[in-house]
């Protein structure tokens, strides 16, 4: 549906974007990350044809940005972060506007007006003024002007920005709506939002893409920690649970994080043991490891005699997985190596 190869872009001695190359397949939802000044909204410029690229080139289906930007960009629907709206016009007549300019023809343009008012939960303030809506109807106004049209591809930019919690979650689940007949690029700092809209990210780091890859492959990629809870025992029991524990193929590591006592234990009872189980990532465990250990994490304890009050997988959160890859990407640019995961 859209293309990226190999582009770049100069602002004097900056150079911003340095050889992006991706590409959105048909129906793919995807998450565009990376810290202030990475290079993404440069990027999404140049993909929308705000920006010529100095070098490398955008097709959107097949038809190059540069070279035939008119009708390249008709597959396009683009929201950036500032909506540009005219306050002075009510919505429904600033969405027929838009729907003029991207050539929608007349006989089609009331009802694809409608349509999109009604797709965006527009239809109790269309006849108002957009200077009068409050930041969630003026972002669902930008969003519907940029459906109207019908595009198959659709750039999001900050979509949530300023919203408050309830417009978050509406708009959420508008995105959601739209992205199973659309192909959805969606640029945000909100990584919780990321995580629930997208099967997909790509994260840029010093105008180069450092990762770009499924949700599920990066924390595949990464190490897996289990918290478990159990009663403490005495010496002889613990030390056979550990070894049972160190058996199972995978386990880098044991942290025992102390002893919890009870208030008033009975007597002749132990108090509660935290254990954090540290397995290798499933791209680099060794054969025969587990996808999830935890049913062998609990045989293990219950053949060493021991009570299991808590067992649960510490997943790491996106945030997590981010901040790993531009930990890495800063690791290799002092060593003056290119990093991608």
């Amino acid at each position: 549906m859209i293309e990226a190869r190999d582009l770049h872009k100069w602002f004097g001695p900056v150079h911003a974007v340095r050889g992006v190359s991706f590409s959105l397949g048909k129906g793919e939802v995807v998450g565009l990350l990376g810290h202030n000044g990475a290079g993404k909204s440069t990027t999404i410029r140049m993909m929308t044809g705000f920006a010529c690229p100095d070098l490398g080139s955008v097709t959107i289906r097949g038809l190059d940005v540069a070279e035939d930007r008119v009708r390249a960009t008709a597959n396009l629907g683009y929201l950036p972060e500032s909506t540009p709206l005219y306050p002075e016009m009510p919505a429904a007549d600033y969405i027929t506007f838009r729907a003029t300019l991207s050539g929608v023809p007349r006989r089609e343009r009331a009802s694809r007006v409608d349509r999109v008012i009604e797709q965006c939960w527009l239809k109790d303030v269309a006849k108002r003024r957009i200077a009068g809506l409050s930041k969630g109807y003026k972002q669902r106004v930008g969003l519907a002007a940029a459906l109207v049209h019908d595009p198959q591809v659709l750039l999001l930019d900050e979509p949530t920005s300023g919203l408050d919690p309830a417009q978050v979650r509406e708009t959420r689940e508008l995105i959601r709506g739209l992205s199973q007949q659309r192909t959805v690029l969606i640029s945000s700092h909100v990584l919780p939002e990321v995580e629930q809209l997208c099967s997909r990210v790509i994260i840029f780091a010093a105008g180069e893409i450092r990762a770009d890859a499924s949700l599920e492959s990066l924390k595949r990629s990464g190490s897996r920690t289990y918290h478990v809870e159990t009663r403490d025992a005495d010496d002889a029991t613990l030390n056979l649970l550990l070894d049972r524990w160190r058996a199972i193929p995978g386990l880098e590591q044991i942290r025992g994080d102390g002893l919890t006592r009870e208030a008033n234990p009975p007597r002749g009872k132990f108090g509660w043991r935290t254990w954090l189980l540290d397995f290798a990532p499933l791209d680099a465990s060794p054969a025969g490891a587990l996808a999830d250990p935890r049913e062998a994490i609990a045989q293990a304890a219950l053949a060493s005699g021991m009570v299991i009050r808590e067992l649960r997988s510490q997943t790491r959160s996106l945030e997590q997985l981010f901040l790993s890859v531009l930990e890495r990407a800063g690791e290799a640019e002092r060593d003056g190596v290119a990093v991608r995961a």
